[in-house]
């Protein structure tokens, strides 16, 4: 290796997080933060890795982007037939990490996962720039493929197909709502002694306590 990555330090630093920071749900305080790391993160502060179980009880975990935020939870767009997409309809549960490096903040959810409407995701898929429509027909999401020409090929196909039209959604593609059961907030701290508060949600109601570094 070229670097001794063992040695690699970094010092945390940022706000506090005590209790009397928190409110009672959860969403208004990740609203707060997820507002700030839009404005210091930039296009990257909607990144979350999402993680998810196979039906072998064998995880497996990639970067997507949040695009929805309502009173039921977190959303995401992808393809139905993708690794993903089968892995949540076997076990339609999940895990959500997300990451800002400038804030020192790490934000934690997990939780059940269901499909949203199809209202929603058409309404979804028409705001999308029209090369990303086209990108949902033309991906096979996780099929294994001979080279880039065939991803070409068939999108020229598809180009040709919809030239002059409304490109409408497939039935393959659309949302996700991760319905938050546990979301556990981080802050950075100097010396490794972080701020943890954990939200848990028991019949409904929310209850949040402190957890050591």
């Amino acid at each position: 290796m070229t670097r001794n990555i063992a040695d690699i330090r970094r010092d945390y630093e940022g706000g506090s997080l005590d209790e009397a920071q928190v409110t009672g749900d959860p969403m208004v305080l990740f609203d707060e933060w997820l507002a700030l790391a839009l404005e210091t993160e930039g296009e990257d502060g909607n990144t979350m890795t999402l993680a998810t179980v196979d039906s072998q009880g064998l995880p497996h975990a990639r970067v997507v982007l949040l695009k929805g935020i309502d009173e039921q939870g977190l959303v995401f767009y992808t393809n139905y037939h993708s690794h993903k997409g089968s892995e949540l309809s076997n076990v339609p549960h999940a895990a959500l990490v997300f990451w800002w490096p400038s804030l020192s903040r790490q934000v934690r959810v997990e939780g059940r996962v269901e499909r949203v409407s199809e209202a929603e995701s058409d309404a979804y898929f028409a705001s999308r720039p029209r090369a990303s429509q086209l990108g949902a027909w033309v991906a096979t999401q996780s099929v294994v493929i001979p080279d880039r020409t065939w991803i070409e090929e068939r999108e020229k196909r598809f180009e040709q197909a919809y030239e002059g039209q409304e490109i409408p959604r497939p039935v393959h593609w659309g949302g996700y709502r991760v319905i938050p059961e546990m979301i556990e907030f981080w802050q950075g701290q100097p010396s490794r002694l972080h701020d943890r508060i954990r939200y848990e949600q028991r019949d409904g109601e929310w209850s949040h306590f402190r957890l050591a570094p």
